[in-house]
């Protein structure tokens, strides 16, 4: 961990703010007190996993089972087009909705008519964005301290006025001397600071920082590196191989109050994908554990320091990182969990309490939900691997998941009223040629990617049922113990993120454009809408003049959203990449 003193020199910015066609009173303030009891504000929804829980839940219930069938478009917000499509998060304060697009453009508009509060755009350094894997994306915003807070694909954050998009500050606080990286995932506000990780575990650099920068000022206060960090990161790869080890944390953590601690998923090691098969351990181009990537990384939110750590994918040679940013906080018989998923498709139940040290954390259970995997032949209560399936230098067929991963970014929900956990899997394959790359220097920031591959179908699910096209499911769980309670399967894998409320509702994205509406309690669909775009962003909840309202972004063309031409054909074939809307729908 490293200590920032100096604040990062501000940038100039090119913005158009304006005030648009509705009056609205200034709302109040987002504060640290406000965050801290979001899950106590069924009308707002105010950071990008609804509060601290992680449950992406609904307190709303004046749309419910009984009438959701009665649920119609209210209004619509086109942000123009961009590239890739929408994979943000609205967020709704006091009756404003604010939103992004891939681009860097941000929105604040009215959140009953949809008029326009104000825009505004940043210049992004193209040619530094583009240097980076999987861009244009810009997944979602922070809103706190007076400010809107958003980081961008260049390695800079940046604070508006939350009422007026005035800039307060526009600071690079990454730099390129290590690997060209960015930011696409959302930030977290922790305190007076605001946190965000790294991209980049396809490039040869180093260290997967992890930022915790000064919510007034922009001056970076602490810096995690995930990579290199500490002697048992480095001691856990060979040939110092942890200055091209890439890693980071692309996506949003999370922040436990009772321990004042910071939870990170972090990516995936570079190279991705090792040619060195079962000797992975002492040769290869990263021999070793590769810590700490792949891993959960618990920081105490003051310095930075690391408290606790588990590494999900030891020597991760599948890219089943554990960026995805979802941790659903839940206590049960007096005693507090952590449950987070892994694109492996594992669910882990950690001890948050657990923590101190900079230890392992333990592991309450872990458990398989993917149903088409053999990349490993499962995984024991306490998180160990069994039986790992290695891609050696060559053709390796029909290995599932694909790179996508059984689970992704996109987040589940739970519902606290039944104790049920919602997500999608999805279920498709690989051939993947496996080759040797040339090692790029250190610190270069250079590509290092070692196979090519082509997705299909799988042949068959784990309990032998054969299986003759990729398709994705809806499962509703118990979180702990991992019991399923009800499945939906899907023809078309569903990429986006999903809501539970209080009114026994399951909201579902679809990847088609249908937007669907199930019964929380037994998976019965209860209502859809074709929003005639596929999505794979974020669907929210709140409530302006006493109507509840349910927000939804459309837009397709993501990394995986790539793969369904090929696997199904239209309606994928000729759905554009180049669109988006914001569709807000009530009774």
């Amino acid at each position: 961990m490293n200590r920032w003193t100096s604040a990062a020199a501000v940038k100039a910015i090119s913005a158009a703010a304006f005030v648009g066609f509705a009056s609205q009173a200034v709302a109040a303030d987002v504060t640290w007190e406000r965050l801290l009891n979001a899950d106590k504000d069924p009308n707002n929804w105010i950071m990008y996993h609804k509060d601290f829980t992680g449950w992406h839940f609904s307190g709303l219930d004046q749309i419910n089972t009984s009438n959701v069938s009665n649920l119609r478009l209210a209004w619509q917000h086109s942000p123009g087009a961009q590239k890739r499509g929408i994979q943000s998060f609205p967020l709704a304060v006091d009756g404003v909705l604010y939103y992004t697009n891939t681009s860097g453009s941000l929105w604040a508009l009215n959140g009953a008519t949809g008029a326009p509060l104000w825009n505004y755009r940043a210049k992004i350094d193209q040619e530094r964005a583009e240097g980076t894997f999987y861009n244009p994306y810009n997944r979602g915003l922070a809103i706190g301290h007076g400010h809107v807070y958003m980081a961008t694909t260049d390695g800079r954050m940046i604070a508006l006025d939350k009422n007026t998009g005035e800039v307060a500050w526009d600071n690079e606080i990454m730099s390129v001397a290590k690997g060209n990286k960015g930011f696409t995932g959302a930030p977290l506000i922790v305190k007076d600071m605001v946190l965000v990780g790294a991209n980049g575990g396809e490039l040869s650099g180093c260290c997967g920082p992890i930022f915790a920068v000064d919510a007034m000022t922009g001056e970076v206060r602490w810096q995690f590196d995930t990579i290199g960090g500490d002697q048992r990161s480095r001691d856990s790869w060979g040939n110092d191989s942890w200055k091209i080890g890439g890693g980071g944390g692309w996506m949003t953590g999370s922040y436990d109050a009772a321990q004042d601690t910071v939870w990170w998923g972090t990516a995936n090691p570079a190279p991705d994908y090792d040619y060195i098969g079962e000797d992975w351990m002492t040769a290869g181009p990263r021999p070793g554990l590769n810590l700490y990537s792949s891993s959960v990384v618990v920081l105490d939110a003051d310095t930075g320091e690391l408290s606790a750590y588990f590494q999900e994918m030891p020597h991760d040679a599948w890219d089943f990182d554990s960026a995805t940013g979802n941790f659903l906080l839940m206590e049960k018989g007096g005693k507090r969990y952590m449950v987070h998923p892994n694109k492996g498709g594992i669910m882990f139940v950690y001890d948050p309490d657990s923590v101190g040290g900079g230890d392992e954390l333990a592991v309450h259970n872990a458990y398989m939900v993917g149903e088409t995997y053999n990349y490993i032949k499962g995984v024991t209560r306490a998180g160990r691997l069994v039986g790992r399936r290695e891609l050696p230098e060559g053709m390796n067929t029909d290995v599932c998941p694909a790179i996508d991963g059984a689970l992704s970014w996109n987040t589940g929900a739970f519902n606290p009223n039944l104790g049920l956990h919602y997500f999608v899997t999805q279920e498709f394959c690989f051939d993947i040629e496996v080759v040797n790359p040339e090692r790029p220097d250190d610190y270069s920031g250079q590509a290092y990617f070692g196979a090519s591959w082509t997705s299909k179908a799988p042949k068959q699910k784990v309990d032998g049922t054969p299986v003759d096209s990729a398709y994705g499911t809806l499962q509703a769980r118990d979180p702990l113990s991992g019991k399923m309670k009800w499945r939906v399967e899907f023809k078309y894998p569903v990429l986006a993120s999903l809501m539970a409320t209080r009114g026994n509702l399951v909201f579902v994205p679809g990847a088609d454009g249908m937007f669907m509406a199930f019964d929380a309690r037994n998976g019965k669909l209860l209502w859809q809408h074709n929003n005639g775009l596929g999505h794979h962003g974020g669907v929210i909840s709140y409530m302006v003049g006493g109507k509840q309202y349910v927000a939804v972004v459309t837009g397709w063309g993501s990394h995986v959203s790539g793969n369904f031409p090929g696997l199904f054909g239209e309606p994928f074939t000729s759905m554009p990449t180049d669109g988006g809307n914001l569709m807000v729908f009530a009774l």
